[in-house]
Formats: C-alpha cells, structure tokens, sequence
C-alpha cells in the first residue's frame, strides 16, 4: 500500500510549539517548511489541562531554555494553538503545497484532528506506552509514523503489537528511532539503532532528529531512513522550550538540499558502469600495445608487447591469449594491438 514514504524521503518539519502559541507565527512556519522543500509541516495539538497535571515539572531542558522556573501546565498553556487557528494554519498549508498535520497529546484533541482527516498520523515519543491512544490511532486507516524516543526494544515491540493488533498493517507503519534530548549530543544518537528496528519489526524506518545542525539527518538518510522529522524555528533566539535545538529556515532548506542529492547518490544499487563512465573507459584503461615494431608472420612474444592507454584494443586481462600468437600484419611501435 502507498505511504508517504514509499517513492523518497518524507521530510516532515516539525514546526511543533516554535509557533508560541501565536498565529501569525504559525503560518510563517508553514511558509518556511514549504520554501525549503519539506513534505509536510507538523505541529502539536493539545490541551494543557489534559497533558499534564499540575503537579507536573518541567523538564530540565524546557527550564535551562525557558530560563523559567514553573510548572509544565503553565509552560504548555502558553504554547497551545487554538482549534480554530489549526484551521487557518492547515488552509496556509494547502495553498502553499505542503502537507499538513499534527500530532495529539490528549483524547480530545486527537479526535479534533480526525474531524480534519489529516493525512498521516504521527505518534510522540511520550504517547509509545498509551495502550488506548495507540488502539485509537491503529483503527483509523491512515499511514502510521511511531517514534521512540525513551524506550527499550521491548516497548517498542509492545507498541507495535497493539499498533497491529487493532487493525493497522505493517507496511503502513514507520517507526523512527529518536533520543529525546533537546538538544541531542552525537554520542547519544545511536543512529544505528534505526536499522535494528527495522530488522526487529519488519516496517519502514526514519530517524527524528534533536542534535545541532543537519548532518545527521542526511547521515540517517544514507543509512535507509525514508521518514526524517527535524523541528525548525524563525529564529533560535525566540523564547520557548525547542528553539534552540531547532533549525532556521535556511539552514532546514540546506538540509532537504542535501538529503534529495543523497537521495539520488544511493541508486539502485546495481554495480555497472554509467554512461559517463562507458565513454571514459576508452580513456583511462588500457590495451596491449607494440612495445617495438612488429612484422607479419613474427610469432608474439612477451618482451614484445607492453600495456598503454587507450583501452581501444586488445584488453590486457587477454594477455595470455596473445602472447604465443602469429602477427597478421605489421604493427609500428606504440601501436595499439586489434585482433
């Protein structure tokens, strides 16, 4: 069956809560996602009250990039998006050619977004051990991407079994390694994980990127990813909890650049020579060539015959069946040898 992913690299630019809660922000991150190339733009769907208790922290990244010292719940009432805004934002996305979606982090809110009918549905890292918000997603017929970030083999392995369990079939499953560390070191990637993943679960794999910079996503992409989400900002210098370890729209641009010209270096991977290459060959191998001249009827000898560019004649991997043979004709020195 088609799934986003099955012709290239579905590039999702998670727009998430870079928007802080303001409108106008959240449509000039689909105009970015969209100058840049990306696939789709994804945002955050939620409701504080039903995110997080009040007792909730925040955790020490959110603090460290907030510079505040308060609850999660009050952090998150500050980043929701209105239901009527998701709106405005999905019809931006429209006229301007890019996916849209959103992930749900509450009961109402996901069934929010299925009366959008949104094309993909995206399950968070934190959502991986929520049997029915899993059953939820499983049964409503859409392309699934799981990440799983914070977990051991054996959740995701629960995860995907519910995900099965409750209608949904594998080859519409994506499931993308993530480190949930804002932002994520190199040592902590473990981008090889994503192919374990693969080999475990038998589905389409991705990488949800958190480090600084661009070159691990393109390194995933190498690597067989057919689903990268990168969060990206206007500016990192904005206030909130995930723009410092986000991407500005240039630097998101370069990086679906770069990702479509690997995507083109990978090939098909068959071993055969391309058409610039065939033309090439005539230039840089090489032929049996006179080594001094030779005459008709002179039986051909070893010391008579040396290896030289063009590789217009003779191939030197035929040595063998030259060396012993009669000349028919005369060849000049530094002529190359035909048969």
């Amino acid at each position: 069956m088609t799934t986003p992913w099955s012709s290239r690299t579905y590039v999702i630019a998670e727009a998430g809560v870079n928007h802080n809660g303001d409108l106008d922000l959240a449509l000039k991150l689909v105009d970015a996602a969209a100058d840049a190339g990306c696939d789709a733009v994804k945002f955050q769907t939620f409701r504080a009250a039903a995110l997080a208790a009040k007792s909730a922290p925040m955790a020490a990244y959110q603090a460290t990039n907030t510079q505040r010292q308060e609850s999660q719940v009050e952090m998150l009432a500050r980043l929701e998006l209105s239901q009527p805004n998701h709106l405005v934002v999905r019809q931006r996305a429209t006229e301007r050619g890019i996916q849209f979606f959103s992930t749900a982090f509450d009961a109402e809110s996901l069934e929010f977004l299925v009366s959008l009918d949104i094309p993909v549905w995206k399950i968070p890292s934190g959502e991986i051990t929520n049997l029915p918000y899993l059953r939820r997603i499983a049964g409503l017929g859409k392309p699934v991407i799981l990440s799983t970030g914070m977990a051991t083999m054996s959740e995701v392995g629960d995860a995907v079994d519910a995900l099965l369990a409750n209608g949904l079939a594998r080859d519409r499953l994506s499931i993308l390694h993530c480190t949930t560390d804002y932002p994520t070191h190199f040592p902590h990637v473990n981008l090889r994980a994503m192919a374990s993943l693969g080999a475990a679960f038998g589905t389409a794999t991705g990488y949800s990127d958190h480090t600084l910079g661009c070159e691990i996503p393109v390194a995933a992409v190498a690597l067989g990813a057919g689903v990268i989400e990168k969060h990206f900002t206007l500016d990192r210098e904005l206030p909130g909890p995930d723009h410092r370890a986000s991407l500005e729209p240039g630097e998101l641009a370069e990086m679906v650049r770069q990702i479509r010209n690997v995507e083109q270096a990978l090939g098909d991977g068959i071993k055969q020579p391309t058409p610039p290459e065939v033309a090439n060959r005539r230039v840089a191998r090489k032929s049996i060539v006179a080594a001094r001249p030779i005459r008709r009827g002179e039986t051909l000898t070893a010391d008579m015959l040396t290896v030289k560019r063009p590789g217009t004649g003779i191939s030197p991997m035929q040595w063998d069946q030259v060396v012993g043979r009669t000349a028919s004709r005369d060849f000049d020195a530094d002529e190359v040898l035909e048969w």
